[in-house]
C-alpha cells in the first residue's frame, strides 16, 4: 500500500506516509485492529476529518469507515440502527423520508455519526442534551479484534464511556440511536443589542426550544436565534429558495468570505467591516423540518475553539473576551457563538453533571490564532470550562482531570481495552494521559 497525506477540513492537522485502510465490514473492522496490535502500530480512526483539535489525526494507521456507512434499521419504536460511517446529511434525509428525526442536532452535519459522538457534538437546547444522549446501543470493535455489543443493560461501564469515546476505546462498528417522530422547527432570527441578550441570559436562553446567538466581535450587536418546535402537521413555510441563496450563501457566507479576505491584506479594516455587517442583519421567520433549520452551511474555512462553562459566567466571559479584543487589538472576523445544553450522565461529555453553555470563538483557517486561543482558554479555566474534544485547547491529562469528576472512570475503561496504545496518539496522550501497559 502506498503511504499517503491527510489534512483534516480546516488544514491545521496533517500527516504523511500514512497506510490507509476503508474496511466494510466489523470483520474487516477487527482485522485491521488485531494486525496492528500484533505489529505494534497505531491507528486513528477518521470520519470526516471535521475536528479542529488533533484527536483523529493518524500517526501510522488510518481507519476509515466511509464504506462501513448504511442505514441498518429503523424500528417501529424509532430506534435507528446505523453503521457508524454514516454522515450525519444522509441519515437526517434518510429519517425524514420515513417519518423520523434526531431529537437535536448541532449546526453542521458533514460529520460522520462515529465521528459526532466521539468528539461530544452538540446542538442547543437548555432542556436537551448532545448526540451522545441520543445513543441506546453500540456495537464496539476493541484493539485486540473482540467486538462488544454494549448497551444500558449489557457492558454498561463500556456503553456509558463509549458513547462519547474519543476514539480511544475502540472502532464504532454500529450505532442505535433514539429518534423521534419528525417534526418542524419554526425559526425566527433578527438583530439584537448583546447587552440586551446578557442582561436576562437565562430568560432570553430559554425563550424557545433551540436557541442561540453569534456576537460580531468589535460591536455591541448579535444575531439572535430562535426555534421553536411545532407538529409538522401544522404545515411548512420554508424560505423561499432565492431568498435562502441571497441570505445564506451570497450575504452570509459570501459576506464572511469578502470579510477574511480583507481582513488578512488589510486588518485595520475589519472592525468597521464587523460594524458594517452587523448592521445589514433583518429579522426573518420560517418553519421547515427540524434538520433543515438546525443545520448551517459552513462554505468558509476557520479554526475554532469552545468552551463549556457555567451558565451563569457567560456575561462575564464575554464582557471579558470584548475588552481583551480592545487590549489585545484583535482583528476577528468570525462571530462568537453561544449556546445552551441540559446536563447529561456521560463520563467525558463536556456537559456531564451540569447544566451547561457553550462559547466558541473562531479564526480565519490560515491566520495563527495561539494569543486568542490562549487568552479565551485562560478566561474559561476561571470559571471551571471544560474544552470540547474536537475543537483546538492546550489543557493536559492533569487539568482536565480536575473538571470531570468521573475522568478516572473513563480512562480505567481505555486502559482495560486498550492497554498497548494502539488507538491512541500524540493528542490522546496528552489528554488521557498514556495507556498503563505504555505508561
Amino acid at each position: 500500500m502506498t503511504p499517503v497525506r491527510w489534512r483534516n477540513w480546516a488544514g491545521n492537522q496533517r500527516a504523511e506516509g500514512i497506510d490507509v485502510r476503508h474496511p466494510r465490514t466489523t470483520g474487516e473492522i477487527a482485522t485491521v485492529l488485531h494486525e496492528a496490535s500484533v505489529a505494534g502500530r497505531r491507528v486513528r480512526p477518521i470520519g470526516s476529518g471535521h475536528s479542529f483539535s488533533g484527536i483523529g489525526r493518524p500517526e501510522q494507521v488510518q481507519l476509515v469507515l466511509d464504506r462501513h456507512a448504511d442505514l441498518v434499521d429503523i424500528a417501529p419504536d424509532g430506534l435507528v440502527t446505523v453503521q457508524a460511517g454514516i454522515p450525519l446529511h444522509r441519515l437526517n434525509t434518510a429519517l425524514a423520508r420515513e417519518g423520523w428525526a434526531l431529537t437535536n442536532l448541532g449546526d453542521i452535519d458533514r460529520q460522520t455519526v462515529a465521528g459526532a459522538l466521539s468528539t461530544g457534538t452538540h446542538g442547543t437546547g437548555a432542556a436537551f442534551g448532545g448526540l451522545p444522549t441520543q445513543v441506546r446501543a453500540l456495537q464496539l470493535v476493541t484493539p485486540d479484534g473482540a467486538v462488544l455489543d454494549c448497551s444500558a443493560d449489557h457492558e454498561p461501564e463500556v456503553f456509558a464511556a463509549a458513547r462519547l469515546g474519543l476514539g480511544a476505546l475502540g472502532v464504532l462498528s454500529t450505532v442505535t440511536l433514539q429518534a423521534v417522530p419528525a417534526f418542524a422547527l419554526r425559526m425566527e432570527e433578527g438583530p439584537m443589542p448583546l447587552a440586551e441578550v446578557l442582561e436576562d441570559l437565562d430568560g432570553f436562553m430559554t425563550s424557545a426550544d433551540h436557541v442561540e446567538f453569534h456576537w460580531f466581535p468589535h460591536t455591541d450587536t448579535c444575531l439572535a436565534k430562535r426555534n421553536t418546535r411545532v407538529p409538522v402537521s401544522e404545515g411548512l413555510a420554508p424560505l423561499p429558495r432565492w431568498q435562502a441563496l441571497w441570505e445564506d450563501e451570497l450575504l452570509a457566507n459570501g459576506a464572511y468570505a469578502a470579510l477574511i479576505a480583507t481582513g488578512r491584506r488589510v486588518p485595520a479594516l475589519v472592525p468597521p467591516l464587523a460594524r458594517f455587517a452587523s448592521t445589514a442583519l433583518s429579522p426573518r421567520t420560517a418553519t421547515d423540518l427540524s434538520h433543515r433549520v438546525f443545520v448551517s452551511a459552513r462554505r468558509f474555512r476557520f479554526r475554532e475553539s469552545e468552551y463549556a462553562v457555567p451558565r451563569d459566567t457567560v456575561p462575564g466571559l464575554l464582557r471579558e473576551l470584548a475588552r481583551q479584543t480592545v487590549a489585545r487589538g484583535w482583528r476577528l472576523p468570525i462571530p462568537t457563538e453561544v449556546r445552551y445544553a441540559a446536563a447529561d450522565d456521560v463520563p467525558l461529555s463536556t456537559a456531564s453533571g451540569r447544566d451547561t453553555a457553550y462559547v466558541a470563538v473562531h479564526v480565519p483557517a490560515r491566520s495563527d490564532p495561539t494569543d486568542y486561543f490562549a487568552t479565551f482558554e485562560a478566561m474559561a479555566a476561571d470559571v471551571g470550562g471544560r474544552p470540547h474534544w474536537g475543537k483546538e485547547h492546550g489543557l493536559d491529562a492533569a487539568r482536565l482531570a480536575e473538571r470531570y469528576p468521573r475522568f478516572g472512570e473513563f480512562v480505567a475503561v481505555r486502559d482495560r481495552l486498550d492497554p498497548t496504545g494502539v488507538l491512541t496518539n500524540a493528542y490522546l496522550d496528552r489528554v488521557l494521559g498514556a495507556p498503563v501497559a505504555v505508561a
